[in-house]
């Protein structure tokens, strides 16, 4: 699919820093994140600590090309909380979201549960926890219709849901008076996609919707996220921490750090030729099946993760293999570089030459 940064980033023009601004929306999005952040407070003992779960996140999806949105990025990196916010789960602490140039957080709950979540739809990580283990699991299906008035009354409501089981590879003798601890997990996911389409949504938000499925059953949810982008016109924004789903399945792709997109553009040129030091690190951190290539080294995840949420400058400085003296007290900007956003000063063309280390995935 053909993308145009210039359409589909907020951030695509540089105004004032590489922040997108209102007057730069194009009046098509079907959804537009506008230096979007979430904080977070904990409490230590007699003091509280605020932290940044999602950091200045700027998206644009169009309205008038459906596609894929992939997600990265390692746990902790903020993709589940931007996930709530799109869907209305949690609120921003700053920043604009809007859905169909509606600001989300003005909407009234009755509107929520009357139109956006008609259009806006989730489909979760763990399908078991969606359904109740005491409830016919094809009961869910038929009260979506009704609810939302997606069929004039119950007779239609086996024709209509019938149909839509048929996008995801089932039908409604299959799933007809069964629990959901009667399914396989991959019936279980199914069944949870078609009642997110039920309500005939234009925009669905997938958490991690193949991680609890075995290898064999992820491609094949994965494929349907697909078709059902070409066949009925379906945006779907798809979080994941397996960058080979995610290359599959994403038109464009967000790489996450410590609730910063750190790198975002077209998979292929993103997760093909990365640029920022981070996605690099992924991209290489993929296992090998060659033992002569056997990760050896020990981290500790917490000390790195409560540091980097913290630091002043790049929250990648203390990792990075290019860390320049300017990234340790200062926050880089989103610049545009070879069709993609990256965060990082060694494309910050405000930075001297002479102060960049050369990168490549193999001085990694």
């Amino acid at each position: 699919m053909e993308v145009t940064v210039s359409t589909r980033d907020s951030q695509s023009e540089p105004h004032g820093g590489g922040r997108g601004e209102t007057a730069a929306r194009p009046p098509e999005a079907l959804l537009q994140i506008e230096n979007l952040t979430k904080v977070f407070h904990i409490r230590q003992g007699f003091a509280s600590q605020e932290f940044h779960a999602v950091d200045d996140a700027s998206i644009v999806i169009d309205s008038d090309q459906p596609e894929i949105f992939a997600v990265v990025g390692e746990s902790g990196s903020g993709k589940t909380t931007l996930a709530k916010m799109i869907l209305g789960m949690e609120h921003s602490s700053q920043g604009i979201l809007r859905y169909k140039n509606r600001v989300v957080n003005d909407i009234s709950r009755k509107e929520m549960k009357s139109w956006f979540y008609r259009e806006v739809q989730p489909v979760f990580q763990d399908p078991f926890a969606a359904f109740s283990p005491l409830k016919r699991i094809d009961s869910y299906l038929y009260e979506t219709a009704q609810n939302y008035k997606m069929v004039a009354d119950k007779k239609e409501a086996p024709r209509y849901v019938n149909e839509v089981l048929s996008a995801v590879g089932l039908t409604l003798a299959e799933i007809a008076g069964r629990y959901p601890n009667e399914l396989s997990g991959g019936q279980a996911q199914r069944v949870a996609i078609a009642r997110a389409l039920i309500t005939k949504p234009s925009l669905i938000v997938a958490d991690e919707p193949v991680s609890m499925l075995d290898a064999s059953l992820r491609m094949s949810i994965v494929n349907m996220f697909r078709k059902l982008k070409e066949d009925n016109n379906v945006s779907v924004i798809y979080i994941t921490h397996d960058l080979a789903t995610a290359y599959y399945a994403g038109d464009r792709i967000a790489v996450m750090l410590r609730g910063w997109i750190v790198e975002m553009g077209p998979t292929e040129q993103v997760l093909g030729n990365p640029l920022h030091p981070y996605t690099q690190n992924l991209k290489t951190s993929i296992p090998s099946i060659r033992s002569s290539e056997a990760w050896e080294d020990k981290i500790d995840l917490a000390v790195i993760e409560a540091d980097e949420y913290t630091r002043t400058g790049c929250k990648f400085a203390g990792r990075c293999p290019a860390v320049m003296d300017i990234c340790h007290d200062n926050v880089p900007q989103s610049v545009l570089h070879e069709g993609r956003r990256v965060k990082c000063f060694l494309y910050d063309e405000s930075v001297e030459a002479a102060q960049k280390k050369a990168l490549t995935p193999a001085a990694l």
